[in-house]
């Protein structure tokens, strides 16, 4: 059974309604990175950074997933379908996808400042006086600017393993999770979807929507 690695970006969340960051009108234009998404920002205003990530997770908990998430799962059947994320949401998993490992963190996931333990976080929000057992304030299981990427080296080992590698809804952009791409092999068939999507040597490039390429690429994929 071939290998199918997935690489998704926050264009395939936009279409559930979830605000991207780079795009014109996306979150950037109402917050500065270097006030909600940095470790200096949590020590300089914790409030601040803890009620942006309340007011996407409750964005979050409204929207659903889309036609690009539920079609992904039908590859599950004829393939090892791994699915790697830029996104902090959970649309994936509620879509019903498996095997989804998340690059930078869970929106709806808290750690301890102590020691980096994994809690729930309950409903939407997360506040000032939120303590892990050990009494140490818990912060959004984020990875922020400045931070390291956690889950990069099992990353590249998967997308090492593909023989079909899917890039939908990114701009390449984000670094060092952009660089996944360089990992492939040389017999490995790659696609990117991406309405803004440059040209690049040796992908398969579909200049349209989520949405409504995914299920037209999967059906030709499992047929």
């Amino acid at each position: 059974m071939k290998n199918i690695v997935v690489f998704t970006g926050a264009g395939i969340s936009a279409e559930s309604g979830l605000g991207t960051f780079r795009d014109s009108g996306g979150l950037w234009d109402n917050y500065k990175i270097e006030d909600v998404a940095t470790p200096d920002a949590f020590k300089k205003n914790p409030e601040l950074v803890l009620e942006f990530y309340n007011i996407r997770r409750r964005q979050l908990i409204s929207s659903s997933p889309n036609n690009a998430h539920y079609a992904l799962n039908k590859l599950q059947q004829n393939f090892n379908l791994q699915i790697i994320t830029q996104n902090i949401d959970d649309l994936h998993e509620r879509s019903g996808s498996n095997n989804v490992l998340h690059l930078h963190g869970k929106l709806r996931q808290s750690k301890s400042t102590l020691d980096n333990k994994l809690y729930e976080i309950e409903g939407s929000e997360l506040i000032l006086g939120d303590l892990c057992p050990n009494g140490a304030q818990l912060r959004p299981n984020v990875v922020w600017f400045g931070e390291a990427v956690p889950m990069m080296d099992v990353a590249i080992e998967i997308v090492k393993t593909a023989d079909i590698f899917i890039i939908i809804g990114t701009s390449l952009n984000v670094y060092p999770a952009a660089s996944l791409i360089h990992y492939t092999s040389n017999s490995c068939k790659k696609y990117i979807i991406d309405p803004n999507a440059d040209d690049y040597e040796g992908i398969n490039v579909i200049r349209k929507k989520a949405s409504e390429s995914v299920p037209i690429l999967v059906d030709q994929l499992i047929s």
